[in-house]
C-alpha cells in the first residue's frame, strides 16, 4: 500500500513539475511574441516615417517647381506688360486725356 502511495505522489510530483515547466515555458514564449511584436512595430514606424518623409520630401519638390513656373509665368507676363507700357503709353495717355476732353 506504502509503494502505491509513494507512486501516486511521485507521479503527482512529477504533473506539478511538469507544470511548472510548462508555465515558465508559457511566460517566456509570451515574451518572446511580445518583444517580435514589439520589433514589428519599431520597424513598422521606422518604415512608415522613412515613407512619409520621402512622400513629403517628393510634394515639397513638386509644389517648388510649380511655384517656380509660376514665378516665371508671372515674370514673362509682367516684362510683357512694362514692354507694352514703355512702347504704348503715351498713345494710352493721348487716348484717356480724349477720354476725359470729350464728356
Amino acid at each position: 500500500m506504502d509503494s502505491i502511495v509513494e507512486k501516486l505522489s511521485d507521479i503527482e510530483t512529477t504533473a506539478e513539475a511538469i507544470v511548472d515547466h510548462a508555465e515558465a515555458q508559457k511566460f517566456e514564449i509570451e515574451q518572446q511574441i511580445q518583444a517580435r511584436r514589439d520589433k514589428f512595430d519599431e520597424d513598422l514606424e521606422a518604415d512608415t516615417q522613412k515613407k512619409l518623409e520621402r512622400i513629403r520630401a517628393e510634394a515639397s519638390e513638386k509644389v517648388d517647381r510649380i511655384l517656380e513656373t509660376q514665378r516665371q509665368k508671372n515674370r514673362s507676363t509682367i516684362e510683357a506688360l512694362e514692354k507694352e507700357y514703355k512702347e504704348n503709353h503715351t498713345a494710352y495717355a493721348q487716348e484717356i486725356l480724349k477720354r476725359i476732353t470729350e464728356v
